[in-house]
């Protein structure tokens, strides 16, 4: 309660940029809505790939860590309003991370920027620059190059495909193995997150 105490300070000093933030995100799902021919097919729709709008929780991350080797993300939501361990949380950038323990009114989240956390398979962090983290054992018959974005798979049971994680900005060939390791810049400012779904 203390941290949500302090992060209610900092949001109201932050309220031009979160709004701004707001109107990005929905001049983006706009244009998706200018894409569909028969836009009234839209109400039809109560689920998308697997994902229904009561599957998705809003919530506010009250602290967070980043400035620590292991980052973990507290939300202001809990059990009470549907988390639970093991959920992806996501923003209007990209994936922010794993929840890991909840109580009644709480979440803590491992974030992208942990590097304990292997619920993100071969993507890890190296500890180092909280704007990046690596790619590893990418198969080198793979088509990439510096700028590709790169997104989840659907192989993942936390996270839908097709969310944004960030884009390559180096490739590492390994010499040894048959095997790339990619430094993602990522599209989320992990030291500056507000609302997550």
């Amino acid at each position: 309660s203390v941290y949500k105490e302090i992060n209610e300070a900092k949001e109201y000093l932050n309220l031009r940029k979160e709004n701004d933030d707001l109107a990005l995100e929905n001049a983006m799902l706009r244009s998706l809505l200018f894409q569909v021919k028969d836009s009234s097919f839209m109400s039809k729709i109560d689920s998308i790939k697997g994902v229904k709008p009561s599957d998705i929780v809003v919530a506010k991350v009250i602290k967070n860590s980043y400035n620590v080797y292991e980052n973990y993300l507290t939300l202001d939501a809990g059990t009470k309003q549907g988390i639970k361990p093991d959920m992806g949380v996501i923003n209007s950038l990209g994936i922010v991370g794993i929840t890991d323990d909840t109580s009644e009114n709480y979440a803590t989240v491992a974030s992208i920027l942990n590097k304990k956390s292997n619920h993100f398979g071969s993507l890890v962090w190296d500890g180092k620059s909280t704007g990046f983290v690596q790619l590893i054992d990418l198969p080198r018959l793979a088509a990439i190059r510096k700028g590709d974005t790169i997104v989840t798979g659907g192989q993942s049971v936390i996270f839908p495909e097709n969310i944004n994680i960030g884009t390559i900005d180096k490739i590492y060939r390994d010499t040894i193995t048959n095997y790339y390791t990619l430094s993602i810049r990522l599209f989320n400012d992990m030291t500056n997150l507000g609302h997550v779904y």
